[in-house]
């Protein structure tokens, strides 16, 4: 098959969405099918890349570290008319997201899209964070979701949201898959000799990007009381973006600087043996629909330590793997439960790690490949031949003009769902059905 990507987060840009699409366009092309990515155009991305159609586009949007693509120009219609897409696969519902829909139009081919991220918990990135901002993300992409063929849910959670909030498109429940191998065999004491940490010192750790919507005030303070409390223990801090300034001022205005060691980004084997230097793997984000990198610290045989919220609750089973605690504990409850496993039994230890390595392997990369890969033939299955735009100029123009009318009607509804409602109430969202958005 050849499938054609559209999303708005791709390398050198860090994040789960980049890590996702970057994995399953190399699983997909590793099992013999072509990818095209479409992409926007990062700070470093490589120069010369195979396979992937960069977007002029915005640098560092409201501060972020995101690309905001500019319109998508002639030369990507040419490509995709080399490429001969069968089937479309978007990953966000906006900006290059339209484009997808545009195209699988035009070019009378299945839309696929993953709902990757819980949108209503950027808005700090636009708008001030505004309730009638949060509405409209949220109601832009329940209705993106239902001009779609099909939907994938990374986790069960996410699945029971779309439903809960109306979507009508097919859903499937496929997690984004994570190199099991690759964790397996990280090398624990070479992480830590180049962090001149001791080999038998207790270690917290924490991969991911540094940004504000993953609830890391709460987990610099969390981690600020363990390291206090246990003196003998070290943090390690994986990952980059606009939060490491604050963590950092954080951690040597507490005098615990000299134990925490922040690396930046790695990646592959570098990653592989963080993880593995990790005792502990702490994770207090409440705005995931995965939580990938909970699967790769388990995959590593690294216990979890997180808050009860989609995408956590699918990976940690509390007191088998890791702990799961209420999504209102407080920091000093999580530090606490950090310093329990940290003094476990090496019995009970050696246990949950084997449990975690247990339950990575429902995330493997190959698992999610085939799952992925039988959608995309039962779709293209039941649709008509794909036909190339010039080859079919009336009845393309036709279904292009239908699926601009669909994406401004997605506009309007969504616009005025936001807007003629009031105001939320007891912390959730309202809907116009009178519902809320949980």
């Amino acid at each position: 098959m050849n499938i054609v990507m559209f999303t708005n987060t791709f390398t050198p840009h860090v994040g789960g969405v980049a890590r996702a699409v970057s994995g399953l366009a190399d699983g997909l092309r590793a099992a013999g099918h072509r990818v095209l990515v479409v992409a926007p155009t990062f700070p470093g991305m490589p120069e010369d890349e195979e396979g992937v159609v960069r977007i002029p586009a915005v640098q560092r949007f409201a501060g972020s570290d995101f690309s905001v693509p500019l319109p998508v120009t002639l030369p990507l219609t040419a490509e995709l008319d080399v490429f001969e897409p069968d089937l479309v696969h978007s990953h966000h519902p906006f900006l290059l997201g339209d484009t997808a829909l545009r195209v699988a139009a035009g070019r009378r081919i299945p839309a696929v899209f993953t709902y990757h991220t819980r949108y209503e918990l950027y808005g700090h990135y636009v708008a001030q964070d505004s309730d009638v901002m949060k509405r409209l993300v949220v109601n832009l992409a329940l209705g993106y979701c239902d001009l779609c063929d099909h939907v994938i849910a990374p986790s069960e959670s996410i699945a029971k949201l779309l439903a809960g909030r109306g979507v009508t498109a097919p859903v499937s429940v496929i997690p984004s898959g994570i190199d099991c191998a690759l964790f397996a065999n990280g090398n624990a004491n070479r992480a830590r000799d180049l962090l001149a940490i001791p080999h038998d010192a207790p270690v917290v750790g924490h991969v991911g990007r540094l940004a504000p919507e993953k609830n890391l005030s709460f987990l610099t303070d969390a981690i600020a009381i363990f390291l206090k409390r246990n003196p003998q223990a070290y943090g390690i801090v994986t990952g980059d973006g606009p939060q490491r300034t604050g963590m950092e001022r954080t951690f040597l205005d507490e005098g615990l600087s000299a134990r925490l060691r922040f690396t930046g980004v790695l990646t592959g084997r570098d990653l592989a043996d963080a993880y593995k230097a990790m005792d502990i793997f702490a994770f207090s984000s409440l705005s995931e629909t995965q939580g990938l990198v909970l699967a790769e610290a388990m995959a590593s045989g690294t216990p979890v330590v997180a808050l009860d919220a989609p995408g956590a609750r699918e990976v940690v089973r509390d007191g088998v793997n890791g702990r799961l605690l209420a999504a209102d504990a407080s920091s000093g409850e999580f530090a606490r439960t950090l310093a329990d496993l940290a003094r476990m039994q090496e019995t009970d230890a050696k246990t949950m790690r084997a449990e975690a390595r247990r339950t990575a392997k429902a995330f493997s990369a190959e698992t999610a490949l085939n799952r992925i890969v039988t959608l995309y033939e039962e779709l293209c299955a039941r649709s008509s031949p794909p036909v190339k735009p010039s080859t079919d100029l009336w009845e393309t123009a036709k279904r292009r003009i239908a699926r601009e009318a669909e994406l401004f009607g997605n506009v309007a509804q969504a616009f005025s769902d936001a807007v003629l409602v009031e105001g939320p109430e007891n912390g959730n969202l309202q809907r116009n059905d009178g519902g809320t958005l949980p």
